[in-house]
């Protein structure tokens, strides 16, 4: 530890989607959504192509929510955050809720190490065009088509971030940092397709498709994942 991811490029799109939806979702685990609007929490769609790092190369797919940490004193008050720190808290602390990965060796190293939801599906990255392209597929059934438009550069810096899982009935928070060679982002700039997978329909009930919130797109970055930390269970 750390683990080091020593290039890789990746996509997201943010959508702001019901609170009681993703609560949901999550029935499964300890933690409770961060509404950054009132009734509202981020949901995060992400595609990711390692390319060079210490568990080799890889394409992922992510589904990640706005959490409350589990250490903040107001986890038993669903209200939503308030202040501009508080939002920006939610966007840095982000719960996994879905990893798939097209690689053996790193979901079994994801799922032994950091306690992520990672599973084998196939993951068609298209990422040489303008336009940035993810077609996912689980067990040959569509699970979402998701294109990306990047936006206008920004000024990229070194930023920690908090990844919280839930695996065998233990919730974990990871630190991770990442270097962004080059950045953009823009508002809208996502279009998705839904298929028929189960993971589409939750999606769906979420309120997907929709217009994203925001798009950002990195490439050449690099990426280091510290040691994950149990939490304790605040069931609510």
């Amino acid at each position: 530890m750390p683990v080091e991811i020593r290039d890789a490029t990746a996509c997201a799109a943010t959508y702001l989607v019901r609170a009681d939806a993703v609560r949901a979702v999550l029935a499964y685990c300890d933690l409770d959504v961060a509404e950054v609007l009132p009734g509202k929490a981020l949901c995060t769609l992400a595609f990711i192509r390692y390319d060079e790092g210490d568990l080799g190369s890889y394409n992922e797919f992510g589904v990640a929510f706005s959490v409350r940490p589990p250490d903040d004193r107001r986890r038993r008050t669903r209200g939503p955050v308030s202040g501009l720190r508080d939002v920006l808290a939610a966007v840095s602390g982000m719960f996994v809720h879905w990893l798939p990965v097209d690689q053996r060796f790193t979901m079994e190293a994801g799922r032994a190490i950091w306690g992520f939801p990672k599973e084998l599906a196939q993951i068609d990255l298209r990422l040489s065009s303008p336009y940035k392209r993810c077609l996912l597929r689980k067990d040959d059934r569509l699970v979402l088509d998701l294109l990306i438009r990047p936006g206008v550069p920004v000024v990229a810096a070194r930023t920690p971030m908090d990844a919280y899982s839930h695996l065998d009935g233990v919730t974990r928070r990871t630190r991770w940092h990442i270097r962004p060679h080059a950045l953009r982002t823009r508002p809208g700039g996502a279009l998705v397709r839904l298929g028929n997978h189960p993971i589409a329909k939750e999606l769906s009930e979420l309120g997907l498709p929709k217009r994203a919130l925001a798009t950002v797109t990195v490439s050449g970055a690099a990426l280091s994942f510290e040691e994950p930390r149990s939490m304790p269970c605040h069931r609510r």
